[in-house]
């Protein structure tokens, strides 16, 4: 506590250094909590690793909203001047400010992940769903100049879901399909029922996946994106799971990408 009391104090005075030393210490704690929830092991070995980490990203997270409340108030001060000297320190610290903004937005996205996941279970046709994702992703689909295709069963899909988080795992594979398509392409989401299964399978035409990548795609904090921060799969991935259901990839470099999900099926929608 000394020191965010020292960080806070060095902020308030104005101080760039202790800023930078602020934004320090909570990459190395958070570093720590991503060591610790990495290499869990089993469910019950990652929901405690989970909300120890989880405690701990909370504390950082207090004080680094402290820390983007006086930055902005520094801002202020700051725009005041118009002399090159003062807009120098200003755009400095509108960089630290992205910087804090970016590691506020990591520890989100772990607090999300290390989380209890609390499904609201409902009956609901899986074309229904993935018709709505399709709707809400076709513009930006369209600003990456990718295809959107769907192939959805002539009959209902019905399982017993929680519709907001089974489209959240689904929209995590629409964007890195997008993602793997730089030059564009095509993105074909399918439903269909396979005996007492649902299936989605998300599709793309993009780059593919190495063989010695695929084994890792789901494992926490792994990614190739410079700013990616390794969870979109892995989160999906747990939503399938607390659904009672899997999730597999087939792959092919230069080729493409398939994901599979299974789904039990329920009573009708």
């Amino acid at each position: 506590m000394t020191f965010w009391l020292a960080v806070l104090i060095g902020v308030l005075l104005g101080g760039p250094l202790w800023v930078g030393l602020s934004l320090w210490a909570s990459r190395r704690l958070w570093r720590s909590a991503r060591r610790l929830l990495a290499r869990a092991r089993g469910q019950e070995q990652l929901a405690e690793l989970g909300q120890l980490a989880g405690g701990l990203a909370h504390e950082i997270k207090n004080p680094l909203s402290t820390i983007n409340v006086n930055l902005s108030l520094l801002e202020e001060d700051l725009r005041r001047f118009d002399d090159e000297a003062h807009q120098r320190w200003l755009r400095r610290l509108r960089s630290v400010q992205e910087e804090a903004a970016r590691v506020k937005g990591i520890l989100d996205d772990f607090l999300r992940f290390a989380g209890k996941i609390e499904l609201n279970l409902s009956v609901a046709d899986l074309r229904r769903l993935v018709g709505e994702l399709l709707d809400f992703f076709a513009p930006q689909a369209e600003a990456a100049r990718v295809v959107l295709r769907s192939s959805l069963s002539d009959d209902p899909v019905p399982c017993r879901v929680d519709a907001d988080l089974l489209k959240q795992a689904l929209l995590n594979l629409v964007i890195n399909a997008v993602q793997a398509m730089p030059d564009g392409g095509e993105l074909i989401l399918r439903v269909c029922a396979e005996g007492r299964k649902g299936v989605i399978e998300v599709i793309d035409t993009g780059r593919g996946i190495p063989p010695e990548r695929r084994a890792k795609i789901f494992e926490a904090y792994y990614s190739t994106k410079p700013h990616g921060t390794g969870l979109g799969l892995p989160m999906t991935r747990r939503i399938i799971l607390e659904h009672q259901g899997s999730i597999q990839v087939e792959s092919e470099p230069g080729k493409g990408t398939r994901f599979i999900i299974r789904l039990p099926l329920g009573a009708k929608a």
